[in-house]
């Protein structure tokens, strides 16, 4: 398996870059990351189709729609086909890809797809924990700048006193999603890394907080 996954992984690459667009949030390197996590889950679960899970974790973000873009929930089912079509076109193995394209369409959070399989529960997860930790803290602010969001609420950061809105706050969005990835994770191994890069996340809402100028 080794050497097919080396086989395939230049020509996913290639296909990734072709398709990507100006988001450094979603760039060849997110793809990597997402990869090398998905690496980590599947020493958990020697079952998987680890061919299934490279090109998935590569080809997963073809179709990149704005958070705010009104058919953001269509873009994973739009990724999955267009990704099958371009692997087809590689004869790639004709009997994976329909499990590709189930991993690729339910691995996204907007879409609310539940994974029916191992390789799609596992590069769910992979995609899932980048959002967290010190990258996904850099990902947030990124992705709230191109959306115009504030950092915080310039009095009450932490939502004390108001409802939380993570279209125009970036700091809410720690609270709004991300503290809930690691519940929804689907695999035990995904789960205890998401914990521990939320921890990242929550000391640094706390202390973001405290240099804010309000007490915790």
């Amino acid at each position: 398996m080794d050497s097919l996954l080396s086989q395939w992984q230049p020509r996913l690459l290639a296909l990734a870059r072709a398709g990507l667009g100006d988001d450094s949030a979603h760039d060849i390197n997110h793809l990597q990351r997402v990869w090398r996590n998905a690496a980590v889950l599947l020493r958990e679960h020697a079952q998987a189709d680890a061919l299934v899970v490279l090109a998935a974790c590569y080809l997963h973000d073809l179709v990149n729609l704005p958070k705010n873009h009104p058919e953001r929930h269509l873009a994973s089912r739009q990724a999955a086909v267009l990704a099958c079509r371009q692997l087809a076109e590689l004869d790639f193995p004709a009997d994976k890809l329909e499990a590709v394209a189930h991993a690729i369409e339910t691995h996204s959070f907007s879409a609310n797809l539940a994974p029916a399989t191992i390789e799609a529960r596992i590069v769910q997860d992979a995609d899932r924990i980048d959002a967290l930790g010190a990258v996904g803290l850099a990902r947030l602010f990124y992705t709230a700048a191109r959306m115009d969001s504030a950092l915080a609420h310039g009095t009450d950061p932490l939502a004390r006193h108001r409802p939380l809105d993570d279209k125009a706050y970036a700091l809410d969005h720690i609270v709004t999603k991300l503290d809930k990835l690691p519940g929804k994770m689907q695999t035990a191994a995904g789960r205890a890394l998401a914990e521990q890069r939320l921890a990242v996340l929550t000391d640094f809402r706390a202390a973001f907080a405290d240099e804010w100028g309000i007490a915790l």
